[in-house]
């Protein structure tokens, strides 16, 4: 059988753009396929702008420390596309084996009959086929882009749908304002179906997204810091609703906002029926969570060997204004605990507001190292990177590659040795990860 990079060099023929927010074409390939989303476990649906990742990584650890099995949906991939369709297992789930996912890559192809689809349509349906095909307890499904007509709404009663904290990305599908924004992501919520509203950053996106929950008839209708809350209190972290509270271990990933996550994701599995799955289920699960990519301390690896000694080397992906915005608020706080210069490498794509996402490190981040995105043709060029860090105020250079970035650390004098975070890009992420040794799991 062909591979599944050769199955997917193929696909990118079938539609003249990598990016065409519609229905209509998955939905005629599901039904092609005999409707493998009308056959799948319950099901809990994720959009937002940031937070969509870790929130579902904490469901999952909830989940498979309560001993259910938990089938996945991500995306994008950091390393390999199988990153993005874990099957769930009791004890813990996988990435598809490649004989799976070039089989279920084949059959969609051949239904398909070169009809026009775009790449993300006809994987997704791919990874619904497999899902439907393997037993589990549930399915977490992460939304590609927007809400509304992304190729993941074709799910008609989802056990609950969830909308992390909404912010500005995407402006050129999604629409340039706050309420634009949350209007598509609202696109998910269904009649008669939970949804959860996770705390917002901007009281316009609440606002759209109660109005929006409530005219189409969701139901119930669970608002972050009006029905439920969760919040730090001497290490731990203390989650409360309308059936009580929660006194748990802070969740093991880093970063304040990880509060607010890991209080959606709890919200979450109790609106959608798994709330009784044991105090010690969510205990065990909040000090197991796995999230590679996004605020991870490398702590080994070949990368993490290059860098001046003692330093600490942090990796994340991050990459529009808000979510800069969380990150130096996450750095800012490292920085309280113990006091060591920040020093940002940094690669973006031409299609982010790289002004604003750096802006929030002026005043924080003693300088940064500029390195071009390899492989990704809408990257910014390093050089241009270095310019824009220092429009916003931020001392800059470059590098011609991340490894000749951080070996220049080396060089430099430092009363005490930095605090490097690599940022600026999911690719960059990944690309951090495979040239580390450590690639996702």
């Amino acid at each position: 059988m062909e591979s599944s990079d050769a199955l997917m060099a193929r696909f990118l023929a079938l539609h003249p753009r990598t990016i065409d927010l519609s229905l209509g074409r998955i939905e005629r390939l599901l039904a092609a396929l005999g409707h493998p989303e009308r056959r799948l476990p319950p099901v809990i649906h994720v959009a937002g702008t940031n937070g969509k990742g870790s929130t579902i990584a904490t469901m999952r650890a909830i989940l498979e420390a309560g001993g259910l099995s938990a089938h996945v949906y991500t995306s994008p991939h950091l390393v390999r596309f199988h990153e993005r369709i874990r099957l769930g297992a009791v004890g813990g789930g996988r990435f598809v084996p490649e004989d799976r996912l070039a089989e279920a890559f084949a059959r969609c192809e051949a239904v398909n009959a070169g009809a026009p689809i775009t790449v993300f349509e006809i994987t997704t349906a791919a990874a619904l086929l497999l899902f439907a095909e393997a037993p589990a307890d549930v399915l977490l499904l992460e939304v590609g882009l927007g809400g509304r007509v992304d190729a993941t709404n074709v799910i008609d009663k989802p056990a609950c749908a969830v909308v992390t904290p909404i912010g500005r990305d995407h402006a050129e599908y999604l629409g340039d304002t706050v309420e634009a924004v949350a209007g598509e992501k609202a696109g998910i919520f269904k009649r008669g179906c939970p949804a959860v509203i996770a705390p917002q950053d901007y009281a316009q996106a609440d606002a759209v997204l109660c109005a929006r929950a409530e005219a189409v008839g969701a139901g119930p209708i669970l608002v972050g810091n009006q029905d439920f809350s969760a919040h730090e209190e001497r290490g731990r972290l203390v989650y409360q609703d309308e059936d009580g509270l929660l006194d748990l271990p802070r969740p093991k990933l880093a970063g304040r906002h990880q509060i607010v996550n890991a209080g959606t994701a709890i919200a979450a599995l109790r609106a959608a029926g798994f709330g009784d799955i044991g105090i010690e289920a969510f205990e065990a699960g909040l000090t197991s969570i796995e999230w590679p990519g996004r605020l991870q301390r490398l702590r080994q690896g070949r990368l993490a060997g290059l860098v001046p000694p003692g330093a600490e080397l942090w990796l994340d992906g991050g990459h529009n204004i808000d979510g800069g915005r969380i990150l130096a608020a996450a750095m800012a706080d490292l920085q309280e605990r113990g006091d060591a210069p920040l020093v940002l490498v940094s690669g973006l794509l031409g299609t982010k507001d790289a002004e604003g996402f750096l802006a929030n490190f002026a005043g924080l981040a003693r300088f940064l190292v500029a390195v071009p995105l390899p492989g990704q043709m809408a990257a910014r060029p390093a050089e241009e990177v270095a310019e824009i860090a220092g429009r916003v105020g931020l001392s800059a250079a470059t590098a011609p590659s991340l490894e000749a970035a951080l070996v220049s650390l080396r060089d430099r004098a430092w009363e005490r040795p930095p605090r490097v975070l690599i940022c600026g890009s999911l690719y960059l992420a990944g690309a951090v990860l495979a040239a580390n040794g450590t690639p996702p799991t």
